[in-house]
């Protein structure tokens, strides 16, 4: 069974969510104790965390920040605040998703559904893909560039695999959205954006320059 970590602090809110998501056979825990959302979190061990922005004492950045020093697990993040400087704040804070509010309970159900098949059904695949002397680990999540070992987020992982898959061919935007978020929901662009920009800058910190290159209105592409 899977574990839901939610933190909101609409009660109303809070309530639907938990309800909706137990009766697809997930635990819910709902946050209670909006000054110790870091304990509970380590406490209950969650496989998915649904986190607010706007929470009383600390905001969701802060606590985003937080679980993202002790694991790597999947981070939703809900707001109101649908703006594109909150979403990618949110990406660039370790976020996965982000949903905006007013939402369809079906639709974050199917969020939660794909980020959990992706992170922890999927499929086998061939252990290593390497390029230019960079080897990407798919056992651990880990790019390896002489000698250098980069640890990945969820999605940069994903964008690395899809492309390393495809070496040597585009991938487009539309292809790499599909198989980060599988899901048939509308996922805002900047949001692809804004993972392949901080995943450049961690390669180009590895010495990895010009690694994913961009084909003007085709898409991404390795050589």
């Amino acid at each position: 069974m899977y574990r839901i970590f939610l933190v909101e602090d609409d009660q109303s809110i809070a309530g639907a969510v938990a309800k909706h998501l137990d009766s697809w056979g997930w635990e819910v825990h709902r946050v209670m104790d909006f000054q110790r959302v870091l304990e509970e979190f380590q406490a209950f061990g969650p496989h998915l965390v649904l986190l607010d922005i706007g929470l009383p004492f600390r905001n969701g950045y802060h606590w985003c920040a937080g679980m993202r020093k002790v694991s790597r697990v999947p981070i939703v993040f809900l707001s109101s605040a649908s703006d594109n400087m909150n979403i990618v704040m949110a990406m660039n804070m370790g976020g996965d998703d982000f949903v905006a509010k007013p939402f369809d309970l079906d639709v974050l159900t199917a969020k939660v559904q794909a980020l959990l098949r992706r992170t922890y059904d999927f499929g086998a695949a061939a252990p290593l893909l390497e390029a230019r002397g960079a080897v990407l680990d798919t056992g651990d999540n880990s790019l390896t560039y002489e000698g250098q070992k980069l640890e990945l987020t969820r999605n940069e992982y994903r964008m690395l695999q899809v492309l390393l898959e495809q070496k040597g061919r585009t991938v487009s935007r539309e292809t790499l959205m599909q198989r980060l978020w599988e899901t048939d929901s509308f996922v805002d662009e900047n949001t692809l954006t804004v993972n392949m920009a901080r995943l450049r800058r961690k390669l180009e910190g590895l010495g990895l320059t010009e690694f994913i290159r961009t084909k003007k209105g085709l898409g991404y592409l390795i050589e």
